[in-house]
């Protein structure tokens, strides 16, 4: 029996989530978070199998909540299932240790092979995402911009192009206004930018514009 933590701080999805896997037999859903609190929580209490992560959730979340995880539980197994389906958001999240990576759009097809697969201790990612890692790796003389901000720069980054304002990325990150504003200036610099439209047109340009929140 797999028993695994849903964690999504999004009702409808859980339940949904629920749904597909009650037609498994060796799969139990055993807990639930709504954010990176509750996540941990749960990490820490232990009693499961496979922990499964929404990318975009409250307080922290994303590769910072995947990377604490692996110092506390190196050996729990992570599938996130995200709203994201731009191959930069799993090359992050598999460099920091989540061993799969699912679109939300796809789980009614695949969860339950995703999870039987990452369970076993086998990666379960795209074609895409596979070939994007073997290409960051390849010496390249061209890196482009957004590869060359911090994981916690990239968030803020995606937050700000969505149209978030500063204090909303602040409450949503559980930062002060003043440290989000400091990761924005060090990302206009680092992108050798001048404005936000400048990042907004980037972000379409490079496909990074996805829903990242509600």
């Amino acid at each position: 029996m797999i028993r695994i933590v849903i964690a999504d701080d999004h009702t409808i999805m859980r339940e949904g989530l629920k749904r597909i896997l009650d037609g498994a037999d060796d799969i139990e859903v055993v807990g639930e978070a709504v954010d990176g609190f509750e996540a941990l929580a749960h990490v820490r209490k232990g009693g499961f199998d496979l922990l499964m992560l929404d990318l975009s959730m409250p307080g922290r979340s994303g590769v910072e909540l995947i990377r604490q995880i692996k110092d506390e539980m190196p050996k729990l197994p992570i599938l996130i299932l995200t709203m994201h389906e731009e191959e930069q958001y799993a090359v992050r999240a598999i460099r920091a240790g989540a061993r799969g990576y699912l679109t939300k759009e796809s789980a009614g097809t695949q969860l339950v092979s995703a999870i039987r697969k990452v369970a076993s201790g086998r990666p379960y990612i795209s074609l895409e995402v596979a070939e994007q890692l073997a290409m960051d790796v390849m010496p390249s003389n061209e890196e482009l911009p957004h590869k060359q901000l911090s994981n916690r720069e990239f968030e803020v980054f995606t937050l700000l192009v969505s149209g978030k304002s500063i204090t909303e990325i602040a409450d949503f990150l559980h930062l002060s206004a003043k440290t989000v504003s400091t990761h924005k200036t060090r990302i206009l610099t680092k992108m050798n930018m001048n404005s936000l439209a400048e990042m907004v047109h980037y972000a379409v340009q490079h496909r990074l514009l996805g829903p990242l929140t509600n």
